[in-house]
């Protein structure tokens, strides 16, 4: 709000100037009086869908692949030099921070997704972001559509991680914790709402581990009242004051229908898709298996290790070492011959390989082991993670001398928090 942005001639240029909450005009009357007949306090109709769309939370959180006990991790950057995503400068973290997401966050417990805003993809091209985070996704870095889906993303995460742009503010506004890798004080103006939710936001350390970083956020977060306050002065009336306004500049009665917004829509399901080898770290105890898949092995990591890798992955020689291969696929794809065939074809071609894993479903997987044959893995009651890990943890059970009987066997994976139950059959 300043002069050279609302004045021509010394004159608003506009019909109307949309505020959301009577301390905006307060600011507009110190710093550019002559604008204030043009403004309308209306709310804001973006906050106000975000409101609306709530109760569907558990929906997003399904639409992104997120299992129970996952925690959705949300990067956003606005369009800005010294945003997160920024110009590559001294300041720019994100080129280290990306890897490191990936490295130590497990990936039975964290989804991650991005938001950028709509102007990086202009400035950029699409083709140009996706080669920048292939790496990212190939990790499991969802690229969340910057116009139709960014709310509903916001909507399901559990901590967003990024910058001074107004997606952390409403994030915030929501109750959602919120870490500033990027705060771009410099850019604000010092006297409005967001700066002072700037100046109180936590701020990441580039240095310290991450993990740590969110499992502290997650324990001690408190929502700010600010960005709560003055967000908005009319939550869920925003419809209403614009139609108000547009009709009585159009000098015409106003419809006695209600004023609606568009709801949010459910977006289309988008798993996540992880080609890049993972680092399984587990320890099994009886029938009981401790898991955790990353691209990296941290140093002070515990327990027995393999690698798992997707047939997928970018570097054929990846499959050479890999103790554990899987894929996803329809159980009756023609192309791969159906999981028998295709896990049969995996031991031959990879004879380092010691177990392949046939994903066909959300909860199960069929898998062959070198020496011990065919076994059927299907999630047992309450059970919710990536049958992929299912794979690993009964390859970590059998290395460990674990026997199939004839009628089965259940192990219990513990990841994301919980315990699967996951039963096995021949």
């Amino acid at each position: 709000m300043s002069p050279e942005w609302l004045l021509a001639d010394g004159r608003p240029f506009v019909d109307g100037l949309v505020l959301s909450h009577p301390e905006q005009r307060e600011r507009l009357l110190r710093v550019c009086p002559e604008a204030e007949k043009a403004a309308v306090l209306a709310g804001d109709p973006c906050f106000d869908r975000m409101l609306a769309a709530r109760p569907y939370r558990e929906r997003f959180r399904r639409a992104l692949g997120v299992r129970r006990g996952q925690r959705l991790i949300v990067l956003n950057s606005t369009w800005n030099p010294e945003g997160l995503f920024g110009n590559g400068g001294e300041q720019d973290v994100l080129p280290s921070l990306l890897p490191r997401i990936a490295a130590e966050l497990p990936a039975d417990d964290y989804r991650l997704a991005a938001v950028l805003h709509p102007n990086i993809w202009y400035g950029h091209g699409p083709g140009q972001i996706r080669m920048w985070l292939d790496r990212a996704r190939r990790s499991g870095l969802a690229l969340i559509d910057p116009v139709r889906a960014w709310r509903q993303a916001l909507l399901a995460a559990d901590v967003v991680l990024g910058d001074f742009g107004a997606v952390s503010y409403y994030a915030a506004a929501l109750g959602i914790p919120v870490l500033l890798a990027a705060a771009g004080e410099d850019r604000l103006d010092p006297e409005a709402p967001l700066a002072a939710f700037v100046r109180d936001a936590p701020r990441l350390d580039p240095h310290a581990p991450l993990r740590d970083q969110l499992v502290e956020l997650l324990a001690r977060h408190r929502p700010l009242a600010g960005p709560a306050e003055y967000t908005t002065s009319a939550p869920g009336a925003s419809a209403e004051l614009l139609r108000r306004h547009f009709y009585t500049l159009l000098d015409l009665p106003r419809p006695a229908t209600p004023a609606l917004l568009e709801p949010l829509p459910l977006p289309p399901h988008d798993p996540p898709r992880r080609t890049n080898p993972l680092d399984v770290r587990t320890q099994v105890r009886g029938t009981d298996v401790m898991i955790e898949r990353s691209t990296g092995h941290p140093y002070d990591a515990a327990g027995e290790t393999h690698r798992a890798v997707h047939e997928d992955t970018r570097d054929p020689g990846d499959l050479a070492t890999a103790d554990v291969i899987w894929r996803d696929g329809p159980p009756d794809d023609p192309c791969l011959g159906g999981p028998d065939e295709w896990t049969a074809e995996i031991l031959h071609r990879h004879p380092h390989c010691a177990l392949a894993a046939y994903v066909s479903g959300p909860d199960r997987c069929t898998v062959r082991t070198r020496h011990l044959g065919v076994f059927r893995l299907s999630a047992g009651p309450g059970a919710d993670a990536d049958p992929a890990a299912y794979a690993s943890a009964l390859h970590a059970w059998l290395v460990r001398g674990g026997e199939v009987p004839p009628g089965g066997a259940t192990l219990r994976v513990h990841a994301a928090g919980g315990v699967h139950p996951v039963v096995c059959t021949r």
